[in-house]
């Protein structure tokens, strides 16, 4: 069995990682299954793309289509154009998509034009906010897709009102939570945790990077203030996404105890989540992450595609509303925040589940 699996971004670097293990554990056990990994180059910073690939101990890609940046159209049409290529030239049994990237649903539709089975990696999922590129992604990789693995019985439920069959939905868990699991014993202290005398539990984490956030400069510097005023002074350590970056660079944006950092590799990043207070962010990967970890997560969006962190985990969404900003810090300051409870099938065990569905459907 041949399959190509697909990473162009940094939330597709987590979720490949267990899934490459997996299927070099079933080589070990002489069972016919092969890889080869592309790497579309979507997300070409370093902090942000290869040292993911060190710390997760992810192969080096047999093929990097370096697509970089570009509008919307731009970054599909390259991705597609170089993965047509490399799948003529190197045809396969399945091609393995995963999230909700803009290399996700080019690959899938190259794939399918090329006759080629598609498997969904987080299928199923549904934020039901049509502004989201990543909505319009998830959309189109799931109507074309053959073979789905969702992470909740949510997602499996929205696939099957969709009318896919039973028979090719399968619920295996959250393969990011797989890769979270077996690093939390190798987690490294960044640098800024000794510059800034940082104490756990004693400083915040942010990330934005949402055009609805992000993209408005007066929206953004108002959204910053209101964090700032709500955060006693504590320290907030904000990893800045390069395309915030750009924003950045239009305005001097400083707060006295807001401090701008350098994307962080997945060890040191997940080293300031596990010991902040609470995080505050935009990113539906993030809530994921502080759910599993018990952290307290205020997330500044309207909706999220991933219900189970805020009725299971320590997710809440407060969107732009200052009714419900101020109810979260409230409650965030009077240490009554809501406990992370254990989510079905997040147990670290998702790409061993997935692998072996595969192997099972292609009669290995």
């Amino acid at each position: 069995m041949k399959i190509t699996i697909i990473a162009g971004a940094r939330p597709n670097f987590m979720k490949i990682a267990p899934i490459i293990q997996a299927i070099e554990t079933k080589q070990q056990q002489s069972i016919s299954v092969s890889y080869r990994l592309i790497h579309t180059g979507q997300h070409y910073d370093k902090n942000l793309s290869d040292t993911f690939f060190d710390e997760l101990g992810i192969p080096e890609p047999h093929n990097n289509l370096n697509v970089h940046s570009g509008t919307q159209a731009e970054q599909t049409g390259a991705i597609m154009v170089g993965f047509e290529n490399e799948l003529n030239e190197n045809p396969c049994d399945l091609v393995v998509v995963v999230g909700d990237v803009t290399s996700t649903m080019a690959c899938a539709i190259v794939a399918k034009k090329a006759h080629t089975k598609v498997a969904h990696i987080e299928a199923g999922i549904r934020s039901g906010d049509l502004k989201m590129p990543e909505e319009i992604n998830r959309m189109v990789t799931d109507s074309i897709t053959d073979y789905f693995f969702t992470t909740s019985e949510k997602a499996t439920e929205n696939l099957i009102q969709l009318g896919n069959l039973s028979k090719n939905i399968f619920f295996v868990g959250n393969v990011m939570i797989d890769t979270l699991m077996r690093n939390l014993p190798k987690l490294k202290k960044p640098t800024i945790w000794e510059e800034l005398s940082l104490k756990e539990k004693e400083y915040y984490v942010l990330t934005l990077h949402r055009p609805s956030n992000v993209d408005s400069l007066t929206s953004f510097s108002k959204l910053l203030q209101l964090i700032v005023e709500k955060s006693n002074g504590k320290p907030i350590i904000f990893p800045v996404h390069p395309r915030t970056q750009k924003i950045l660079q239009q305005a001097n944006l400083t707060f006295k105890n807001l401090y701008y950092i350098l994307p962080q590799g997945y060890l040191s990043f997940i080293y300031l989540v596990k010991n902040a207070q609470a995080v505050f962010t935009d990113s539906g990967g993030i809530t994921e992450e502080a759910s599993v970890l018990n952290v307290p997560c205020i997330t500044f969006r309207d909706s999220t595609e991933r219900p189970e962190t805020c009725s299971l985990g320590t997710n809440v969404l407060v969107g732009n509303d200052l009714n419900a900003i101020n109810k979260a810090f409230k409650t965030l300051d009077a240490g009554d925040w809501k406990q992370g409870k254990p989510i079905p099938k997040w147990d670290g065990n998702a790409a061993v589940r997935i692998v072996d569905h595969l192997l099972e459907i292609y009669g290995k």
